[in-house]
């Protein structure tokens, strides 16, 4: 251990401000995990309220709301399993058979802008944009189709779809950031070989590319299976609205309501604890999954 330290000090060096996050930011608030087992009031403190046992979670389990609320939650994040997740592996493979170097570069960076803006700004333009007045896509299909406003902003049956849409929208550049560094590590005398032997684009991605990179789909699938539980809260907050409760309140806008706007603070603990034990047993049993299939998993 002194060894190392001493040979690479300055590497550890720089690992101190990642370690120091994931000490302040991650572990040390787990401390308030407490006020999930008590009746917490400000004036007395965490330690001097009083213990409550399970009653939170006991309210939790039969409280309507919130069933309806866990749908909503596990279904938003199915979609994003099903239609979000695959398509930065799409783009990346679409983007690895482009040769123009300016072009590729310029719809790389189309690509990545949205993962840098604010929710608060992409959440507006999404809205803008599908004003049933005077947003872009009424007008066309209004002028080319004939057909008369949709108010897709309110309607239980389209926000769903812009959801997961605006989703792809601002991650897919990130995720194919991810996936085009795995291909370049793949060797290129596989393709020459795969294309002196006959073989066309589509079996060259399927044979060549995809196993390539079946590692890193592997550790990005565990790492959403983790987060099948939390809905993105500033997406959500920023799209939804009274008309669309019903299928857009998910946890975290739960949370927010009841513990910081109801100060229901150990309630609010207690729906986040639950949350977290899921999401925990979730990680771990896709990881074992993963593993078995021959992966390296996470760990």
């Amino acid at each position: 251990m002194k060894v190392s330290l001493k040979r690479d000090v300055w590497l550890y060096l720089f690992l101190l401000p990642g370690l120091s996050f994931f000490l302040l930011f991650k572990y040390a608030p787990l401390y308030g995990e407490i006020l999930a087992f008590k009746d917490f009031r400000i004036v007395d403190g965490i330690w001097n309220s009083p213990w409550a046992g399970f009653k939170h979670f006991d309210r939790l389990f039969h409280d309507e709301e919130f069933w309806t609320i866990l749908r909503n939650t596990l279904l938003l994040n199915l979609y994003n399993i099903v239609f979000v997740f695959p398509a930065p592996i799409v783009l990346a493979l679409l983007l690895n058979e482009l040769r123009l170097a300016w072009y590729k570069r310029l719809v790389q960076n189309l690509l990545y802008l949205p993962n840098f803006i604010s929710w608060v700004v992409l959440g507006g333009i999404v809205v803008t944009v599908l004003s049933p007045s005077t947003g872009v896509v009424n007008h066309i299909l209004a002028r080319v189709f004939g057909i008369d406003p949709v108010y897709f902003m309110v309607s239980t049956f389209w926000w769903p779809i812009v959801f997961t849409l605006s989703s792809i929208w601002q991650t897919a550049g990130w995720g194919t950031i991810l996936y085009s560094a795995a291909m370049a590590g793949i060797d290129p005398g596989l393709y020459e070989a795969a294309r002196i032997d006959g073989a066309g684009k589509a079996r060259q991605i399927w044979h060549i590319t995809l196993p390539g990179i079946r590692g890193t789909i592997a550790i990005l699938l565990i790492l959403q299976m983790g987060r099948m539980m939390d809905v993105g809260f500033e997406q959500v907050y920023n799209m939804q609205n009274a008309a669309v409760y019903s299928v857009s309140d998910v946890i975290s806008t739960y949370v927010y309501r009841i513990g910081l706007q109801g100060a229901q603070y150990s309630f609010a603990t207690a729906v986040g604890l639950f949350q977290g034990v899921i999401g925990l047993i979730l990680v771990l049993t896709v990881n074992q999954i993963i593993k078995k299939m021959g992966e390296d998993g996470l760990w």
